[in-house]
């Protein structure tokens, strides 16, 4: 039910995008924004993974440098029956980690210095797991094109807003009412799309990083720790990647919060809790 409301959700996102352009540039408009998308999405698959890794300065460990690190994930992505994901570490106190890479063959889990100091290994585990849930659904892949297709449609806006302010020769497809319509509807519905497969699929990883670690209080008492570290530490956070930490880095700011990608801490650990394995 959740991948169905997905593909769902990401067939929404798709239809808005060519909606967009047609409205902004007709016909002609349609065809450049499916090809413009198509390109990003390419783009985004080869090259997402390495470019969020260099964005935080992530410094790829082995085993004698981290070995608890590395023992933890080496027992869960055994008891997953995945390949070993490369690890990095984030210098940065803000305790974090995310997880990143197309396909569970070319996958990265990343972590802050700070999550290593304050998680004990239980708690440790329950967020390895949930990072490698994310491996596992794929849904790296998922929410990089869902961020993709919603940043093409904003950027669409964006350029029409442009056009407005110096003028154009409108083509008979175009039609300017509805371009004023899509110019402030679609970045903001695009937005909540994408909020939406975000969070739906926070839960799911939620889930099934509690079955891997083998205990939902592990990540339950976790994301308690981390989220009341994040509103403490500040974290040099870019708002495009913040959908990919397993708490949210930038929830400092009550506009972020309530526009976050994130579901709410509180849902995330009481569902957690009263999950039965």
């Amino acid at each position: 039910m959740n991948n169905l409301k997905t593909m769902f959700l990401l067939v929404t996102l798709t239809v808005m995008l060519v909606f967009a352009g047609g409205a902004f540039g007709g016909k002609q408009g349609m065809t450049i924004a499916l090809i413009f998308a198509l390109g990003m999405n390419f783009f985004a698959y080869w090259y997402s993974d390495k470019i969020v890794l260099k964005m935080y300065g992530a410094k790829e460990v082995t085993e004698a440098e981290a070995p608890e690190l590395y023992s933890i994930v080496k027992w869960l992505t055994k008891k997953a029956g995945m390949p070993m994901p490369k690890l990095y570490i984030i210098e940065a106190d803000q305790p974090n980690a995310f997880a990143t890479g197309r396909n569970p063959e070319h996958a990265a889990v990343a972590v802050t210095t700070g999550i290593m100091h304050i998680l004990s290994p239980e708690e440790l585990a329950g967020v390895i797991g949930h990072e490698l849930a994310h491996i596992k659904h794929r849904d790296i892949l998922i929410s990089t094109i869902a961020a993709t297709i919603a940043g093409a449609i904003s950027y669409l806006a964006q350029m029409a807003q442009w056009a407005l302010i110096f003028g154009r020769h409108d083509d008979e497809d175009e039609n300017p009412i509805a371009a004023l319509v899509m110019m402030i509807v679609a970045p903001i519905a695009a937005l909540i799309v994408q909020m939406a497969i975000s969070r739906s699929r926070e839960y799911q990883a939620d889930m099934g990083g509690a079955r891997l670690s083998g205990n939902p209080r592990y990540l339950a008492s976790a994301l308690r720790k981390l989220h009341s570290a994040s509103r403490q530490i500040p974290m040099k956070a870019n708002a495009a990647t913040s959908h990919m930490f397993i708490v949210n880095p930038l929830t400092g700011d009550r506009l972020l919060k309530l526009f976050s990608t994130h579901p709410p801490i509180e849902e995330r650990i009481y569902r957690l809790e009263n999950m039965s394995l």
